[in-house]
Parts: structure tokens; C-alpha cells; sequence
């Protein structure tokens, strides 16, 4: 096995337990720095060998070495999730920067997967450092031109989705799209460019239909949250760009 995948998961590990973080409590306004991680139950401030991603958590048979509380699996899932994205990226693209791409892009997902389904809320912090990432990334690809190309698709496809939820409100009298998804569509077009951005809220769509459905059965009545799905449609669209511009262009016959 490729010692940079098990390298990059590794990282991933960490970044995740970072990345869980950064999505809860920004959600709350609350600081990232300050306190320390702490137990949410009893405030105990946790010691090193109790913040190593996964074996911590298996260690303490998940639970706080304090008061016993358990402690949410969501932060294990989210740390494996997290490694596992990163260790991919590399899989897919190899070294090149393309890879750094997708974990800029596999970061944004991590961590709207955490805030909006735990908060309803797609953080703007996230959106802008990713997308100074993403533009320090294309430039180095291929200087202002490439930047300007990738910025220009990202306004396109923002004004697109923004034009989508203007009408989805009128049409349905009720909001359609929230705005952090519309906010999210600029990063997406950045990353995607118009041909397959244009395609990316209705692969998004097709992946929140069972959640939908099943939140519509348990619930009745249920908010689902939009972004999770948008920034996966992102990342597998990203993934799959190359296939996806050739079936583009033997459909078009070019």
C-alpha cells in the first residue's frame, strides 16, 4: 500500500477532529481557540492522550474519563470520514494539485456535513477559506488567467442557482434554497466550471431524495437540510469531471 494514503488518512484523522471543532462551534459563535477541548457535560479539560482521533474514543470506551458521559459517535465517524476523503483524493488524482483541490473541497464537506445537519447553518467561514484556498490553488495552476477563468464560472453558477431560488420562492411562496447553498454555489462553479456546475444542484437533488423521503415518513413534516448534499454533489462531480466533459462532448457531437 502507498505510504502517502496511509500518510494522508492519518492527517485526515486529525483534521477531522479539527474539523468537528470548527462546525460546532462556530454554529454557536463560540471561539475555536478558547477554552480548550473540554468534556460538553462536565467541562473536564481533556489531556492529550484523550483527543487522539478514533483510539481515544475506542479507549475510553466512549465515554468522558470523568463523569462517564457518553460521548457522541459522531466524532469517531466524522474523523474517519475525514481521513478516508483526504486518503481518496490522492488515490484519484495522484500527486498532483488536484489532490489538494479535492481535500480543500473534502474539508468543506466534512464540515457542512456537521453544521447544517446538526445546525441548519453553512458557514461563511468555511465558504471564504475554501474558496482563498481554492484561488491560491488555481493560480498556481495556471496564473491570473486560470484563477480569473475559475472566479468567472463560480459568479456564473452563483447567479444561476440565485436566479433558481428566485423562482423556486415565487413558485412555492415559501423559501426554496436557503442562502448559504446559493453562497455555496460559487464555490461550486469555481470548482466545476459552468458545463458540469449547471448540473450539480439536480445530482444533489437525486442524492437528498431518500433522506428526504424518509424524514417525510418519520416526520411528516421535516426541514431538510440542502448543503450536505450539494457539497457531496460537488466533491463526486469533481472526482468525475473528466468523464463527465467527454460523455458532454459525444452528446453534443463534438
Amino acid at each position: 500500500m502507498d505510504v502517502i494514503l496511509i500518510y494522508l488518512f492519518i492527517v485526515g484523522l486529525f483534521f477531522g477532529s479539527f474539523y468537528n471543532v470548527v462546525a460546532l462551534r462556530l454554529s454557536n459563535n463560540e471561539s475555536i481557540i478558547f477554552p480548550g477541548s473540554h468534556c460538553v457535560n462536565c467541562n473536564h479539560k481533556l489531556s492529550w492522550y484523550e483527543l487522539i482521533p478514533v483510539f481515544s474514543f475506542i479507549g475510553l470506551g466512549g465515554k468522558c474519563k470523568k463523569c462517564k458521559v457518553k460521548i457522541s459517535i459522531q466524532y469517531p465517524l466524522i474523523e474517519i470520514l475525514t481521513g478516508t476523503l483526504f486518503a481518496l483524493s490522492y488515490y484519484i488524482f495522484g500527486f498532483t494539485l488536484n489532490t489538494l483541490i479535492s481535500i480543500v473541497i473534502s474539508s468543506l464537506v466534512v464540515i457542512t456535513l456537521v453544521s447544517d445537519f446538526k445546525y441548519m447553518i453553512i458557514l461563511d467561514e468555511a465558504l471564504i477559506i475554501s474558496g482563498l484556498f481554492l484561488g491560491i490553488l488555481y493560480f498556481i495552476q495556471g496564473g491570473f488567467a486560470k484563477l480569473g477563468h475559475q472566479l468567472l464560472y463560480g459568479l456564473l453558477l452563483f447567479l444561476l442557482v440565485l436566479l433558481i431560488k428566485f423562482l423556486g420562492d415565487k413558485a412555492f411562496k415559501q423559501e426554496s434554497l436557503g442562502w448559504g447553498d446559493v453562497k455555496l454555489s460559487f464555490i461550486a462553479g469555481m470548482v466545476l466550471g459552468i458545463k458540469v456546475g449547471v448540473i450539480y444542484i439536480f445530482v444533489a437533488s437525486f442524492l437528498a431524495l431518500p433522506y428526504a423521503l424518509f424524514c417525510t415518513v418519520r416526520k411528516k413534516e421535516a426541514i431538510v437540510p440542502f448543503g450536505p448534499f450539494l457539497v457531496l454533489s460537488m466533491l463526486i462531480l469533481f472526482w468525475n469531471m473528466d468523464n463527465i466533459l467527454l460523455f458532454i462532448k459525444i452528446m453534443l457531437g463534438r
